[in-house]
């Protein structure tokens, strides 16, 4: 990123497109969407849909973008000594936020935390979590933002495809107790 503001008139025509995709998975899969039906809906040419994004696959990762920056916010949103019992809101609420647009988020989040969706979310949410270890002089930042964003997106993919049966309240509970456990891994020396 250049740092260089992008220009409202494409980050406008990318929120038709987004806001369309949506729309139109809501009544089908994502593999049954078509460009043309896309274009149409967002009120914009073909070409411009290209201009903007190489496919629809690519389209569906940014248009879920907000569930990895809500992800990686939601387990972030705490300061102070973590209680285990207790969850940030922000975590049930994303778990609570998921079910509206659940099939596309299987179609790109695959069982285990793979799939283009997953790539993201566990870049961005191992970036965050080392960056914070790093700064907070925590022991291992690398090996336990790795363990982080991989346990996070393994199981947050796993509930979606109903591999893990609990409420949105339980999974953000469970979730939360084992990455506090994750965080306090002990030192170096792992003794």
């Amino acid at each position: 990123m250049s740092g260089v503001p992008e220009d409202p008139r494409t980050e406008r025509t990318r929120a038709k497109l987004r806001t369309a995709l949506l729309e139109e998975c809501a009544s089908r899969p994502l593999e049954a969407v078509s460009v043309a039906a896309l274009v149409r809906r967002a009120g914009v040419g073909r070409a411009t849909f290209y201009l903007h994004y190489a496919d629809l696959e690519a389209l569906s990762v940014d248009a879920c973008a907000e569930i990895v920056r809500a992800a990686v916010d939601a387990l972030h949103a705490w300061r102070g000594v973590p209680d285990p019992a207790a969850p940030p809101p922000a975590l049930t609420a994303f778990f609570d936020s998921l079910p509206q647009h659940a099939g596309l988020y299987r179609e790109l989040l695959r069982p285990g935390g793979g799939g283009p969706l997953g790539l993201v979310l566990h870049q961005d949410l191992r970036a965050r979590s080392r960056a914070e270890r790093a700064l907070a002089g925590a022991p291992e930042p690398d090996l336990i933002a790795s363990a982080v964003a991989a346990t996070f997106a393994g199981i947050l993919a796993d509930w979606l495809h109903g591999l893990i049966e609990a409420t949105p309240a339980e999974i953000a509970g469970r979730v939360w107790r084992l990455l506090i456990t994750l965080h306090r891994a002990p030192g170096p020396d792992w003794g």
